[in-house]
């Protein structure tokens, strides 16, 4: 088995290369500014962000943050979307595109992922960036380094995560910046020659949310959403000033047309006057207390939280599980509803001994989950979904306006199929 898996991981990242080559041609041809967002939570909220800022200056690699991904995007195409024998299309397409295509922003603003050890320094040795933002740090994907953890390389996940993400950071040229709330991420760029600026909590001057809004007053000035933003999106903005004063271009301060990505604190109006938060894209600890703190910060009668498994954990799987049920055991959650296999082993039990006159009810799956809902709502409830096991699904059968299901996460053919095969369709 270990052989298979060492096997996988050295195909992918031979045939990431083989894109990689190919797609540096076009790379080189444009030669834009190249800034890169990474880490282990809000990286696609921080692109967004600077696309409020830079607008059509810049080309941004949505949809696309792993090896494979942001080759083809520089050669404008998509990655694997359908059947498998896309891959033999590609690998004659990209290299004949890469010989004339060419993009003309000044900007070209990448989002990379750690997912996988080895992708974001794939990348950095590839990209060499002249300014990287990194925004978070987390044990988002673990599973994937419980190997790495065990071949010796590292102490644990966490170092090795940290290692990886910091990869970036020490091939940019000119700006890193990063958290400097988080002792880890400090901690790996202390040695880079670099220029390194670190945010703090002291940029944020007052914060307020509401099922439907948030705002943020910053050092440059006020940020006003129209979505519910947890406090944690100040590190953002924060950082949205330091490379905005780094590239001497004035800050808009007017984001309320921004638009959180699918599936990452968004607002819906929901059946029965409710309001629905969706931020069902992903889940682990660091975007749980972001999202649950924000709940506790939010002015509602009636507020419930409807959680989800956090995949991907590996053997720290049942840790973060009961660190989950600390967390939510310090909330005012009128009903706490968990939906999946993890939460129902190791959160549930934790609170149910911990606090027996709570109120917590645990499903094994989406379907029954609904279910409940729908017979215990009363009205004018402000319901949070956080987590997997397709809540998405449970968000789309609670909306006020069927319609607003193409702005939730998972809309492609392909999710729709594997949630009807869980018979939830």
């Amino acid at each position: 088995m270990k052989l298979i898996h060492t096997a996988k991981k050295a195909l992918y990242i031979s045939v990431a290369k083989y894109f990689r080559y190919w797609s540096n041609k076009s790379l080189q041809r444009w030669n834009p500014r190249v800034i890169v967002v990474t880490g282990s939570v809000g990286k696609t909220t921080m692109l967004n962000l600077i696309e409020t800022q830079l607008g059509p200056a810049a080309h941004y690699s949505h949809n696309a943050n792993s090896a494979f991904g942001i080759a083809f995007d520089i050669v404008g195409m998509r990655g694997i979307t359908g059947t498998k024998l896309k891959w033999l299309y590609l690998s004659i397409a990209v290299p004949l595109r890469s010989l004339f295509f060419t993009r003309h922003e000044k900007y070209y603003v990448a989002e990379i992922d750690g997912e996988r050890p080895r992708e974001a320094s794939l990348l950095a040795e590839w990209l060499r960036p002249e300014v990287t933002v990194w925004v978070s740090l987390g044990r988002s994907h673990a599973v994937f380094y419980d190997a790495v953890v065990a071949s010796g390389r590292y102490g644990s996940v966490d170092e090795a995560i940290a290692d990886e993400f910091a990869s970036l950071a020490r091939n940019t040229s000119k700006l890193v910046i990063v958290d400097g709330g988080n002792p880890a991420m400090t901690a790996q760029i202390k040695d880079i020659s670099g220029k390194i600026v670190a945010v703090t909590d002291a940029a944020l001057h007052k914060y307020h949310v509401s099922p439907t809004s948030a705002s943020f007053a910053m050092s440059s000035g006020t940020f006003s959403f129209s979505d519910p933003m947890p406090k944690e999106t100040y590190v953002q903005l924060a950082m949205l000033e330091q490379l905005m004063n780094y590239l001497a271009l004035p800050i808009t301060h007017d984001v309320s047309a921004f638009s959180s990505p699918p599936g990452r604190s968004r607002h819906f109006a929901g059946i029965k006057d409710t309001h629905l938060i969706d931020s069902s894209y992903n889940a682990h600890l660091i975007s749980m207390r972001s999202m649950i703190t924000m709940m506790q910060a939010m002015p509602a009668e009636h507020k419930w939280a409807v959680i989800g498994d956090m995949v991907e954990q590996g053997k720290s799987e049942s840790e973060e599980h009961r660190l989950l049920c600390e967390l939510l055991s310090t909330t005012d959650f009128e009903q706490i509803i968990l939906v999946g296999r993890r939460v129902s082993r190791y959160t549930h039990p934790a609170i149910s001994s911990s606090n027996p006159q709570r109120h917590v009810e645990s499903f094994a799956n989406a379907r029954d989950a609904l279910q409940y809902i729908v017979d215990h709502l009363q009205g004018n409830e402000v319901l949070l979904f956080k987590g997997s096991q397709y809540l998405e699904w449970i968000v789309e059968k609670l909306l006020l306006n069927p319609q607003d299901v193409s702005k939730l996460a998972r809309q492609d053919s392909a999710s729709v199929k594997r949630r009807a095969s869980w018979g939830l369709s």
